[in-house]
């Protein structure tokens, strides 16, 4: 299964967009007298990240059959339970979403291109991740990104008859061969701190590679030409709307502590206020806290590079955690938030909640796993009569 996972003959086929690319991450000489600075600092390089360009991947989706039943335009949807009775809203699809009402909004007032008369479509991307163990034996594993349209209905999505789901690049880990690079260049081995932050370096470096493709950029700033499923021509503009992923994940994905002091990557509401989740004083702290990309945050993460790599102090040294811990933030500069910032994006808002993760694998499966051994402990038939459904 390794030699499948490693295989450069056929595992990615060219005609379908695969490529090879490398990223480089710069090490921290934490500790260490090889201090300097983050541009002559050392330097590793991992290989074997796969992956698709985001424009081909759209102008595929949307050339497909599948894109005829795609919503192109926005919509509030209400319901009336009785003739008399006042429209209640629904909320169940993406397209009948806020979120995307504002960014249709957003993309027909975009100024159109000279010569240019076509219809301005926002495209709303959602992602995914998710590490993967390919085997209940051996270290075979996988890291899929992928990502659906929310233009179609949750329902086709859903089904993996419909093929919604188009993966766009295969993430490679930290190999083991970092430890004796690390060992080379700085005569000691990294710290469990060091290689953590290292981890988090690499996934950045390759969603930085990812995103900052000029005619990805290109597209979300002028939108891109395509003859869609219907034989008409459209402008579509790439937007990203979510971003889904486990609570680990999430926290990489968000530059941030794993259970920190604030250990939501969309709020700052720190750790000791969590069991007033569900009040009102809760609703209004998350709103009144939620976080917000800005220049200042990008310069506290600057500047506590700086005494990592000039004054080689570790990734959690005082002078780095007294510039960041206080919103539990870690010193890697965010892939979103370099190219997204400058977009007028605040990429907090991309971290949405993951039901299956959060809940239904996590606290629904508590519960009901807590139940249970309430039944076992009250012997009797309480148990038969629960399998009784």
């Amino acid at each position: 299964m390794d030699d499948s996972v490693n295989n450069k003959d056929g595992s990615f086929p060219g005609f379908d967009g695969w490529k090879e690319a490398e990223v480089k991450i710069p090490l921290p000489a934490a500790d260490s007298k090889k201090k300097g600075n983050e541009a002559t600092a050392p330097t590793f390089t991992i290989s074997g990240l796969w992956h698709r360009n985001l424009v081909d991947v759209i102008r595929a989706a949307w050339q497909e059959d599948a894109a005829l039943a795609f919503h192109t335009r926005p919509y509030q949807y209400y319901f009336k339970p009785a003739p008399e009775s006042p429209p209640q809203r629904v909320y169940g699809e993406a397209y009948t979403s806020d979120a995307f009402l504002e960014m249709d909004a957003e993309v027909r007032g975009i100024p159109r291109e000279p010569d240019c008369n076509l219809e301005h479509i926002a495209v709303p991307i959602m992602l995914w991740s998710d590490s993967t163990h390919l085997a209940s034996f051996g270290t075979a594993s996988m890291w899929p990104v992928y990502l659906q349209f929310a233009s179609q209905s949750k329902y086709t999505r859903a089904k993996p008859t419909a093929f919604a789901s188009h993966h766009v690049a295969y993430l490679p880990a930290l190999p083991d061969t970092f430890q004796e690079f690390y060992r080379e260049k700085f005569n000691k081995p990294p710290s469990a701190d060091t290689k953590t932050h290292c981890k988090r370096e690499l996934m950045h470096a390759i969603w930085v590679l990812l995103l900052s493709d000029k005619e990805f950029m290109h597209a979300y700033k002028h939108g891109i030409v395509v003859e869609c499923a219907d034989g008409i021509l459209r402008r579509l503009f790439p937007r990203l709307l979510t971003y889904s992923a486990d609570y680990p994940e999430k926290v990489l994905l968000a530059s941030i502590k794993y259970l920190g002091r604030c250990p939501c990557p969309r709020c700052l509401v720190e750790k000791e206020q969590i069991p007033e989740m569900g009040t009102i004083r809760d609703m209004k702290r998350r709103e009144r806290l939620a976080r917000v990309d800005t220049a200042h945050l990008q310069h506290d993460v600057n500047r506590a590079r700086e005494y990592m790599f000039q004054n080689g102090v570790p990734a959690t040294g005082a002078s780095v955690e007294g510039k960041l811990s206080a919103t539990s933030r870690v010193p890697t500069r965010n892939a979103f938030s370099l190219l997204l910032l400058a977009l007028g994006i605040n990429f907090y808002l991309l971290f949405v909640v993951d039901l299956l993760h959060e809940f239904e694998l996590g606290v629904a499966k508590a519960v009901i796993t807590h139940l249970i051994r309430i039944m076992y402990a009250l012997a009797g038939d309480t148990i038969t009569i629960f399998n009784e459904r």
